[in-house]
């Protein structure tokens, strides 16, 4: 983890493109199965780009949430210092300046170079970990969307940008992906960010509920936070069906490769609803068959997209949040 002053790092010439990557797959392979299972359907060049992208993605989380590839090594109160966040943005801005000297800001710098990505979308990660440093209030379902752009949004519209998307369009479905990535993120972990003190679910859906947001973790307040968790997931569905609408317009392989992991990740809202409010605290995981199953739909739906989706119109993303326009198409 970065420590309050910067050690002596290894030189930029000591890491090539090969070792950056395969520092970045090693990373990806230990930190998260399901993204891994999917990325191994790109192409060889978007698959490299890729685990890098998440190589930074993942470090970045680590450092802000006290964790190693996404496991508690310390509370929260504890590592979300805004000393790190400073030096995490520091090292960021030096990225994406071409100065960096770490594998895994050498790893973000490698990708944003190739891709020509607008620097703000990796800047706008790290105000996602400001909000978490700053302990933001989650009042209504737009602050939850707002924090779901910043800490999952941004990194699909990125991810888009990887595979050769550049219209805004296009991004904006990409976008709705991240968020419904991080809407399940947050319905899955809502026992375990409560434990921590971190309360993603609006405040005012907690309200309706007469669940007092310091008490999510009680037993007698289960059945009602199962409730708002199946709303939050009900949300979810709506940005997963429109990401739907941008598979059509990505290669084959990266559309495969999309469609995979909206399946198999849509799948773990499944598990959350299956679970019932007694499930409530316990982790959800989508069994192998269930992602083998998920990886079959993911082929009719690129077969889906690449034929009749691109003969007929998208459905509008009517009353779904849309980034800034501030965060134009490249």
């Amino acid at each position: 983890m970065i420590p309050a002053s910067t050690p002596a790092v290894p030189t930029p010439d000591l890491w090539s493109e090969d070792s950056i990557a395969a520092y970045s797959r090693e990373r990806i392979e230990r930190g998260s199965k399901s993204f891994a299972t999917a990325a191994r359907l790109f192409s060889p060049d978007v698959r490299a780009s890729a685990y890098m992208l998440y190589a930074w993605c993942r470090h970045c989380d680590d450092e802000i949430d006290g964790q190693e590839l996404g496991h508690n090594t310390e509370t929260a109160a504890t590592a979300a210092t805004a000393e790190r966040l400073d030096i995490l943005r520091a090292r960021t801005l030096d990225a994406v300046s071409g100065r960096a000297v770490e594998p895994a800001f050498l790893a973000l710098q490698t990708v944003v170079k190739k891709h020509d990505i607008p620097a703000h979308y990796p800047l706008d990660l790290i105000e996602g970990m400001a909000m978490d440093v700053r302990d933001a209030p989650y009042r209504t379902l737009d602050d939850t969307l707002l924090y779901s752009y910043h800490v999952a949004g941004c990194v699909g519209v990125m991810m888009a940008i990887i595979m050769g998307a550049r219209d805004r369009a296009t991004l904006d479905r990409a976008c709705d992906l991240g968020i419904a990535f991080q809407l399940t993120n947050i319905a899955r972990d809502v026992a375990a960010d409560a434990a921590v003190g971190r309360v993603y679910l609006p405040s005012d859906w907690l309200g309706e509920a007469r669940v007092p947001p310091a008490e999510i973790g009680r037993i007698e307040h289960r059945e009602a936070v199962h409730g708002v968790t199946l709303r939050l997931l009900a949300e979810a569905d709506r940005y997963y069906a429109s990401a739907y609408h941008g598979i059509a317009q990505l290669p084959v392989r990266s559309a495969l490769a999309i469609a995979a992991a909206r399946r198999v990740y849509s799948d773990i809202g499944n598990v959350v609803r299956e679970g019932g409010p007694e499930a409530h605290g316990n982790r959800a995981y989508v069994r192998s068959t269930r992602k083998m199953a998920g990886l079959a739909r993911a082929g009719l739906d690129t077969v889906s997209a690449h034929t009749v989706g691109r003969l007929t119109r998208p459905e509008p993303r009517a009353g779904l949040w849309t980034m800034p326009q501030s965060a134009p198409s490249v």
